[in-house]
Order: C-alpha cells, then structure tokens, then sequence
C-alpha cells in the first residue's frame, strides 16, 4: 500500500489560518492596468489597445471615460512615476518586478495626477498585488504607495526635478514628464518662443479634441457639424470638431463621406492643392501615402478639379489601408519604395512628400510614444526625409510644387531637410503659410503648426517649386 502524498496527509496541529479574500481591480481599472500591460510587455499601443478592450469588456459612460484616464495618463506620465516610485521604494525601477511596477504605476498615477481618494487609490493596487503576487509583495506595494500618498505630485517634482534656475528645460522636461532630449527638441524649434515650451508641454498631457474632416463632394462640414452635433473647425474649411465619443460609430464615417484627420493633417492636404502651379495637368503624387488619411482628402479634392491621385506605399499592411480609406476614389496604389518608384522623371505636378517621422508632433494621441522614441532614431529617419524628398524634386515637372511635410517639429527632421533639399537640387523654397490661410502667418517661408497655438498636431510643411 503506498503512502499518501503530503498534499494528502491530513492536518496535524493547529489548523491553517484562513487567506482574506481578496477584492481584484474594478472593470475601470482593471483595463488600464491590462493596457499599462500591453504597452510595457508587447509594445502595444495604448490608443489602438484600449477603445477595443473596452467594447469587448462592454465598460461605457464614466467607467470607460475613467479607465481612459488612467491608461493614457499613465502611460503619459511614466517618467515622472518611476522616478518617484524608485525614491519610495529605495530602488531603481528595474529592479522592481513588471507587473509589481505597472501595478505601482497605476496605483501613483492615481495618487499624484487624479483626485482619486488616497486610501481607494492605495487598496486597490494593494488588493490586486496579492493576487498576483502574494502578501509579502502586497505590504511592499501598500509601503510604497503610502510612502508616495505623503506628499503631492508638487512636493515630490521639488524634491526630484533638476534645478529650474540650472537646467530650465530639464525641469519643465520633468515637471510634464517629457524625456529631456525631447523638450529640448521642442526648445530649438520654438526659438525666439521658447518661453511657450511649458505650454507645449502641458497640450501633450491634455486629451486632444476628435478632428473629423468632411470630404469634398460628399458632405460639407457644416453638415457634417449637424449630422454628429459638431463644432466647426477653426482653420480647414472640412474640420469638425467632435465633443466626445468613440467616432467609429458615426454614420458618416461609415458611408465613406468623412474620415478621423487632425486639422493640421487636413490643412497639409489642402495646401498641396492650392499650391501655385504652372498649367496644372492633374498629375498628382502621395509619395508616403500609408496608411491613407492624407491621399483620401487629395482624391477628394482632386475629384473636384479632374486631376488623378497616385499614391506610393511599400509596407504591405499600410498599402492596404491606402486601398481601404481611398475606396470609392480613382486612386493609383503602387506598393514600391517612395525613393526607388519606377515611375517616369519629372512626371508629376504635384508631389506631397509626408515624411516617416518621430511623430514627436503628435505625441498627446499616442500616450506611450514619448517613452519609445531615443534620440538615436533621428539620423536614420533624416537621412530617408532627405532621400524621399530628393525622389519628390526627380518626379516633379519644372514649375511643379513638391510639399514637404512632418508630423514632428525636430529641427533635424524639418529646416535640415529642406535646407539640404536647397543646396543640392533646383528647387526654390515658396511661402508656405499663404497656402494654410486662415492660419495666422508665422516667421519664415515654412510653416511650423503647435497644439498649444493651433489646437492641431505639430504639423511642419514647406512648399518647394522645381526649377
């Protein structure tokens, strides 16, 4: 007869004290941590993660609006979190656990950027870490979380910013919890206005406004502001500005007569189209045209005047969003390399060149990009904006306009480019901001777009005519 095993002996001695039963995350807080999970373990994206988590959980109204919340402020603000979490904790946060330290993520964004009660705050990360984990580990999430509870978010940046008198753009990097490399990018972009950096800063931390833009010929946007209780927008004669919601439901935006498009997005479109050229012959060129947004509005706007879209898009998934955003439009979708197309020299009459870019322009839309992006990255996308814009100036017809645009306002990636593009091919550069009235003029013959001015992404775009 074999012995039982341990697991079935029976108890000897006093008998085992009951484990509490734990109380796990609300549904609210439960998707911002499995978001928070995504983006730390996946390298997912907050933005595209969380409307879909949330319509398969069913979670609406003030639950979806404060997981939302959570997730995307968190996700912001981690650089300012794991600094203070790592004082808390008296430990660097490489050291802390993954899911221990989203879970302490969470539990301080509540603390220092929500007005979340402190102790609903605390117990429910600490309810959360014991059932993940254990009770040792929940008391080192319950000490660091009070530890962090005693003192506000104000109290904790005067302790760990640098030195606002020393190092001016470090600590309003780290007061708005910005890798510093990244407020100073935006610093020599301002220039003379860098005094507006802190405001900057802040619009990336605010939650944008939805843009929708109506396409021309199939609704104006004053019906479209009536048929989803919009407001127009200020500066694109198609911008409506929706005051909440999830868009994907949107009747228009189901027929194909609106599309989601920031406004600065729009206006680049529009302004390629009302560029100064010679005898248009509606030749027309989106030479980086994934995933579609841009090429839709041109094929709308080229509808009104006979000219003919090509759109250039080599990544496979983005060249089938291209097909999928300009259905119903006769647009050319040619899956090739922007810099090597095949396409005939000096063919072209229009050619917008809407640059692969660090998307440091529209980082208040994609809550964790801030914290992806190195500096690094920058040379090898400069050295491509560079040989994207020279194929442009090959494919464009003497007289014809190149648009050159960004969705970052990195000085490398902006007046580099086109000044390089000056030396080196025969093109002069043209006044731009004419061409995005009624847009206030700003300095220079480029324009620089800013969410803290304009309410749009940073959009960068200077207009070129070939010689």
């Amino acid at each position: 007869m074999s012995r039982p095993r341990g697991g079935d002996r029976p108890q000897q001695g006093r008998p085992r004290r009951p484990q509490p039963r734990r109380t796990p995350l609300d549904p609210a807080r439960r998707a911002a941590f499995d978001v928070v999970r995504a983006v730390s373990e996946r390298d997912a994206y907050a933005n595209l993660t969380l409307p879909s988590l949330l319509r398969e959980r069913g979670i609406t109204g003030r639950d979806a609006a404060f997981a939302t919340e959570l997730a995307y402020g968190t996700c912001r603000s981690l650089g300012l979190l794991d600094a203070v979490i790592a004082r808390a904790a008296n430990r660097p946060v490489d050291q802390i656990d993954g899911v221990l330290l989203d879970l302490l993520r969470l539990g301080a964004y509540q603390l220092l950027r929500t007005r979340v009660d402190a102790h609903a705050a605390v117990d429910t990360t600490v309810e959360q870490a014991a059932i993940e984990f254990d009770s040792p580990r929940a008391g080192f999430v319950n000490g660091v979380l009070r530890t962090i509870s005693a003192r506000d978010e104000a109290a904790w940046v005067a302790d760990l910013a640098p030195s606002a008198t020393a190092d001016p753009v470090g600590h309003l990097a780290f007061t708005h919890s910005h890798p510093r490399w990244i407020a100073q990018a935006f610093a020599d972009a301002l220039g003379a206005d860098a005094a507006e950096l802190g405001d900057l800063l802040t619009s990336d931390d605010t939650r944008p406004v939805v843009h929708l833009a109506a396409r021309p010929g199939a609704m104006t946007a004053a019906e479209l502001a009536a048929a989803v209780d919009g407001t127009p927008g200020r500066y694109s004669p198609y911008a409506v500005y929706l005051p909440g919601g999830d868009p994907g439901g949107l009747e228009p935006l189901r027929d194909g007569a609106a599309q989601v498009q920031d406004e600065g997005s729009q206006l680049v479109a529009r302004a390629l189209a009302l560029a100064p050229v010679d005898g248009d012959g509606g030749r027309w060129l989106d030479l980086c045209s994934g995933p579609g947004g841009k090429t839709a509005l041109l094929a709308a706007i080229a509808g009104a005047t006979g000219a003919r879209v090509t759109a250039v898009e080599p990544t496979p998934h983005r060249a089938d969003l291209v097909e999928h955003n300009v259905r119903g439009f006769d647009v050319d979708v040619l899956r090739v390399d922007g810099r090597d197309t095949g396409l005939p020299a000096k063919s072209f009459d229009r050619v917008l060149v809407d640059a692969p870019c660090t998307g440091l322009g529209a980082l208040r839309r994609r809550p964790e990009a801030r914290w992806r992006r190195v500096p690094g990255d920058v040379p090898p996308l400069a050295k491509l904006q560079r040989e994207l814009l020279a194929s442009a100036i090959a494919l464009t017809r003497p007289g014809g306009v190149v648009l050159y645009a960004t969705c970052s306002p990195h000085l490398a990636e902006t007046v580099g480019v086109v000044a390089d593009a000056l030396r080196r091919h025969p093109v002069t550069a043209l006044d731009t901001w004419p061409l995005f009235d009624p847009v206030p003029a700003g300095a220079g013959p480029h324009v620089q777009l800013w969410p803290h001015r304009h309410g749009t992404d940073a959009m960068f775009a200077a207009a070129l005519q070939v010689g």
